[in-house]
């Protein structure tokens, strides 16, 4: 049986849903969706902040397991808003031009807040 790590953010969603930020299971890290909320509960009004936040938040988590960026393999990708495929490719792109995991974009009606217009999750392998 592989061991499994969990890695948190100190949410007080995490113990609430019964998830982690992250789970580190062998050499795979799994990174739980993520939104672009700011420590202080505010969120940015428009998709390439909320995208950028989104993808700090899983540096952060993907760094207490010790990785980064460069592990990513997969990212997948829920927006509410289609046709601002640039904001997202724009934030997606600063990060993983080079890396180039591969990559799933879905439009979905909402969020779990309607102030969400994007949410973020990833797998990275060490």
């Amino acid at each position: 049986m592989t061991e499994k790590k969990r890695i948190t953010s100190g949410s007080k969603w995490e113990p609430l849903l019964g998830y982690s930020r992250a789970v580190v299971a062998g050499n795979t890290i799994y990174v739980s969706g993520t939104c672009g909320v700011e420590a202080d509960g505010s969120v940015a009004p428009d998709m390439y902040g909320q995208a950028k936040r989104a993808l700090q938040i899983i540096e952060a988590a993907l760094a207490q397991a010790g990785a980064g960026m460069k592990d990513v393999v997969r990212t997948r990708i829920f927006v509410t808003d289609a046709s601002k495929f640039d904001d997202i490719a724009k934030a997606h792109g600063e990060i993983f031009s080079e890396i180039r995991p591969a990559t799933t974009i879905v439009e979905v009606s909402r969020l779990v807040d309607a102030c969400f217009m994007v949410e973020i999750e990833a797998v990275a392998v060490l």
